[in-house]
This record gives structure tokens, C-alpha cells and sequence, in this order.
């Protein structure tokens, strides 16, 4: 976890488990709602992380896992403090989108905002059955600013979004499952296991399958087929050059290793 000289602010809170990382957004009393503090402290909290993690749990602390930004941050931004403010949440959602490890966000409650968009960057996302999500940027006269026009889309189509969006429409868990924003549905109180249990299958799987996932998958859905296949093709051969896929394909081959089942 992060050394002394980078501590993290008392609004989120980390812990290592193994091979698993946990980072807590602390800030109950304000339903998780992000300002600049946390965002900061969770761009700390990632570019610190030991070479041991292999895995990392998200989750929020008391009622809510986020409420989204803390709208206090806008009372004094002009034109151009807007920008860079957006501009500092998609450095610091791209750094764990796109960084060493792969994250597992478990979401209750109040999934809003910013805090959906901060759900969004995960790889893996668990919801509670106590969970919603909702996009109010329309009803307060300002629009999403971390990523969320990028990546929520992806997950549940634009028009989804627009409602959302437009309307106000708030979604309930069973709605988010159904439509692509979780990935597992839990009953409440059981999130944080169940992502511990997911981060650390994930950190059992070879280091450079797991890089290849989350680096390369997500960009070569958005490139051309032809180019698509080219990369494809080449994260297959690096993925299965490294000494730990050589290990453990002898092991299956030699009826040593793991075969899939139903679980």
C-alpha cells in the first residue's frame, strides 16, 4: 500500500490482502460523493500499488457505494476550471481502466453520477440487490464529466443513456443486470465477498493473460477487423510465450491442471 510519503486522504482507505487490494471509499457521511481528495487519492492509491497485487476490490463504505460528485466542487468553476477538473477524473479513471491490474467495483445502494462512472472504468462489477443507478446530470443542468459518455454507453447502448439522461429514469439492480452494468447480482451484505472471491480468481490467472485482457480487448473493439485480427494474433503470441503459460498448459496436458466445469 501506498508508503508514507504518498499516504492517502482519510476519504478512502486501503488495505492488502495477499495478492488482493482493497480500496474503500471512506466518506459515508456523504454517501461517497467524489471531490478532487478522493480522486486524488485513489490516482495515489493505484500508481502506488505493490508488485505482489495482483487484483484489485472497489467497494464503498456505509449505505451507498457513490453519489456521484460532490457538487460543492462546481460553485466556483469557470469555463475553463471545467475542463481541466473533467480532464483530471479521465486521467485518473484511464490509470485503473488501463493499468497493471484488473479492478472488481461492488456496488449497493446509490450508484449516481460520478459514481457511475467510476463503476464504469472496472473490469468486473458486483451489485447488491440494494443497488441503483441513475444519470441526474440532466435535472441539475450539467452533464457528465468522468468518462461517463465514453464508457456507460458501452455498457448499456445510447439510448438507454439518453433516458437516463433526459428523463431521470432511475434503474434498479434487476434493470442494471439485465442490461449490462453488472456482471454478478448478489443479495445485500454479500458484495464485498463475492468480490474478493472474483479478485482472487482473477489474480490465480497468468500476469500477461490478464494484461492482454484488459489492455489490448477493449482496443481492439474499437479498431478496424483487419487491424483487430493483427493485434489479436499478436497478444496470443506474447501471452503464450511467457514461462507461467508454458507451466500450465504441460500441467493441463499432463492432466495436472484445472478443467472447466459448471459451477
Amino acid at each position: 500500500m501506498p508508503s508514507a510519503s504518498r499516504a492517502l486522504p482519510a476519504s478512502i482507505h486501503a488495505e492488502q490482502r495477499g495478492e488482493i487490494a482493497i480500496l474503500r471509499l471512506n466518506r459515508a457521511h456523504k454517501r461517497n460523493a467524489l471531490n478532487d481528495e478522493m480522486v486524488l487519492g485513489i490516482e495515489t492509491f493505484f500508481a502506488s500499488l505493490s508488485d505482489k497485487v495482483r487484483a484489485v476490490v472497489l467497494h464503498g463504505d456505509g449505505e451507498h457505494f457513490s453519489a456521484g460528485l460532490d457538487l460543492s466542487q462546481l460553485r466556483s468553476h469557470n469555463v475553463e476550471e471545467a475542463v481541466l477538473h473533467s480532464g483530471l477524473w479521465h486521467r485518473v479513471f484511464n490509470a485503473f481502466e488501463f493499468g497493471r491490474v484488473p479492478v472488481v467495483a461492488v456496488m449497493h445502494g446509490a450508484v449516481v453520477g460520478g459514481g457511475l462512472e467510476l463503476a464504469a472504468a472496472a473490469h468486473v462489477r458486483v451489485a447488491e440487490r440494494s443497488v441503483y443507478y441513475a444519470l441526474p446530470e440532466g435535472t441539475r443542468g450539467i452533464f457528465v464529466g468522468g468518462g461517463g459518455s465514453v464508457r456507460v454507453p458501452r455498457l448499456i447502448g445510447i439510448s438507454r443513456m439518453m433516458d437516463m439522461m433526459l428523463t431521470g429514469h432511475v434503474l434498479s439492480a434487476e434493470e442494471g443486470q439485465a442490461i449490462g452494468i453488472s456482471h454478478y447480482l448478489v443479495e445485500p451484505g454479500e458484495g464485498l465477498a463475492k468480490g474478493v472471491e472474483l479478485a482472487t480468481r482473477i489474480a490465480g490467472n497468468a500476469l500477461l493473460t490478464n494484461f492482454a485482457v484488459i489492455q489490448a480487448l477493449p482496443r481492439i473493439a474499437e479498431q478496424d477487423r483487419a487491424s483487430g485480427y493483427v493485434m489479436e494474433a499478436l497478444m496470443a503470441a506474447i501471452a503464450g510465450s511467457g514461462e507461467e503459460a508454458k507451466a500450465r498448459v504441460k500441467a493441463f496436458l499432463e492432466k495436472r491442471g484445472p478443467k472447466v466445469a459448471r459451477r
